[in-house]
């Protein structure tokens, strides 16, 4: 009977375990699956080799998506999790800068080198000619007014439809349009 009782339990765990990984397991398969898939596997082999900076740096970073996974409905995009990624490498290298301007060298270079190692799981930024070609072909679509902050908007809606938001640095963006759309006045 005893017996009988924990088999009844290993199967309903299993069960349920198997349902659980179906509800995640719907997801598109595609970058999504391959960027959290190579940061498991930098994390497994950090911990083999023992490595505890790069174990915990990525550690974080799980933690932050599997928070973000959370809160929405549906599992993160790849350029949500790329996202994520460059605001954790973005908040270490000014968490750096506060830490030289505290005279903490020590500490600054323990958050430039978790910033480095995040930068490995992040693809290059758009250049800024290929922004400005972006740019300059809405422009010469659009026609907007010069400065008329509806218009700026209006081209950024339309330059991350054409985008993703991820791949390029948004403060580049901004000041390449408002430059573009003064020279264009």
């Amino acid at each position: 009977m005893l017996q009988s009782a924990r088999f009844i339990r290993v199967q309903t765990h299993l069960r349920i375990s198997a349902l659980t990984r179906r509800a995640y397991s719907t997801v598109t398969p595609g970058t999504t699956e391959e960027i959290r898939k190579r940061l498991t596997d930098e994390l497994k082999t950090a911990m083999k080799s023992k490595d505890p900076v790069k174990s915990t740096t990525i550690r974080s970073i799980l933690s932050e998506v599997y928070s973000a996974d959370k809160t929405h409905p549906q599992p993160l995009s790849s350029s949500a999790i790329i996202s994520v990624i460059r605001k954790a490498a973005s908040r270490r290298l000014d968490a750096a800068a506060e830490f030289e301007n505290a005279q903490r060298p020590d500490l600054a270079e323990k958050e430039r080198k978790e910033a480095d190692m995040l930068q490995i799981f992040l693809p290059a930024l758009m250049p800024e000619a290929d922004v400005d070609r972006v740019l300059q072909e809405i422009i010469d679509d659009q026609k907007p007014a010069q400065n008329d902050k509806r218009a700026i908007g209006s081209l950024f809606k339309v330059f991350y439809s054409k985008v993703d938001r991820s791949l390029v640095d948004s403060d580049l963006v901004k000041q390449r349009a408002e430059a573009l759309v003064a020279a264009r006045a």
